[in-house]
Parts: C-alpha cells; sequence; structure tokens
C-alpha cells in the first residue's frame, strides 16, 4: 500500500515536477482542513439555533428561569454561553462568545493562503515549463520536433490547471464556512443584546 502511494507521488513529480508535488501537498492539507472543520462545526452544533431563538424569547418575556432551561438543551456551544450570562456581566459573556467564534475561524488563514497560494505556483509551474520546452527547441536548432514542443507546453499548462483545482473548491468551501460562522456572530450579538437588555424591560422603560 505504502509503495504504491510512493509510486504514485514519484510519477506525478516526474511528470510535472516539484510544482505538482508542492499542490499535490496543499490539496492533501486542504482537505484535511475543510474535514476537520466540518467534523467541528457538527460537534459544536453550528447552525442548531432553534433552542436559542425559544429561550431569546423567553428572555424576552422575562421568563428567564425557562430561559436558562431551553439555553441548556441547546447543542449549539453558543447556548451554552448563554446559559452562563446569568449573574455574570455582559462584557463577560461577550469574551466567552468571542472565544466560541474565534474557534469557529481556526483554520480559515490557512484555506485561505493555499487559495491564493496556489494559482500562483501553477503559475510559476507554467512559466518554467516553457521555458524548459523553449530551451529544448533551440537547442534543437533547425531540427525541431513539434512534438517535443507540444508535449513541453502540455505539461507547463498542466500545472496551472492543477492550481486551479486546488484553488476554486477550496474558495468555495471556504465561503461557505465564513458565511455559516458569519450567521454564529449575528445570533451571538443577537443574543447577548436580548439577555442584557430584553424587549419586555425596554417597553417598559
Amino acid at each position: 500500500m505504502i509503495q504504491a502511494v510512493w509510486a504514485g507521488v514519484v510519477a506525478v513529480y516526474e511528470l510535472g515536477g516539484p510544482v505538482i508535488a508542492i499542490l499535490l501537498g496543499l490539496s492533501v492539507v486542504s482537505t484535511a482542513t475543510i474535514l476537520w472543520k466540518l467534523w467541528q462545526f457538527l460537534y459544536l452544533g453550528v447552525g442548531r439555533h432553534s433552542a436559542i431563538r425559544a429561550g431569546l424569547r423567553m428572555c424576552d418575556a422575562g421568563d428567564f428561569h425557562n430561559a436558562a432551561s431551553d439555553f441548556d438543551k441547546c447543542t449549539n456551544r453558543l447556548g451554552r454561553v448563554f446559559a452562563n450570562s446569568v449573574g455574570q456581566s455582559q462584557s463577560r459573556t461577550e469574551a466567552e462568545a468571542d472565544v466560541v467564534i474565534t474557534r469557529l475561524e481556526t483554520g480559515f488563514k490557512l484555506m485561505d493562503s493555499i487559495a491564493q497560494v496556489s494559482p500562483l505556483l501553477g503559475l510559476f509551474g507554467t512559466v518554467l515549463g516553457m521555458i524548459d520546452a523553449f530551451q529544448a527547441m533551440q537547442q534543437a536548432g533547425a531540427n525541431v520536433d513539434p512534438s517535443l514542443l507540444a508535449g513541453g507546453i502540455w505539461v507547463a499548462l498542466m500545472t496551472t490547471a492543477a492550481g486551479l483545482a486546488v484553488a476554486i473548491p477550496t474558495t468555495l468551501v471556504l465561503t461557505f464556512f465564513e458565511t455559516r460562522v458569519a450567521k454564529e456572530r449575528a445570533i451571538a450579538i443577537l443574543g447577548i443584546e436580548t439577555i442584557y437588555s430584553p424587549k419586555g424591560e425596554r417597553d417598559a422603560a
């Protein structure tokens, strides 16, 4: 098994050179990060807001006891933050919510770097491949073999395609993750505002 994988890596390296090997490594890192983030989002209950919204409605009605019960039932980590907000300052609750959001954003910089660097690496590989192709054409002189030149250009363009193949899905998945985190941040802001300034108290004022 290991020998087969190693043989595949060597074949890729011989075909596209070190740039393709680097892009292959980046694709593995990107895939591993995506799978880890999917598991993390599932584990932390990202997107599960029904119990939180029920608790916030209780807060607006002034029923903080039942609100805390709803928050305790929530599988979303923000629910725990809101459940622990009783008896502590607003700044402390905001800090705990920030910790949850920051944890969700872990790995985003890595994915963004891979998405930006991969096309540049692909272009760099293409430039190197074109240089090799034209050097071969120069050395051949008048006896230029068109198939040799075409083969060199094909290998060169393959690195650009590989770079885009790594960058495009990474960018799309990163955008999806960022959208989910933005929704978590919005519910955190709404929750803190509702808990410390419930609608019932505002109406009474």
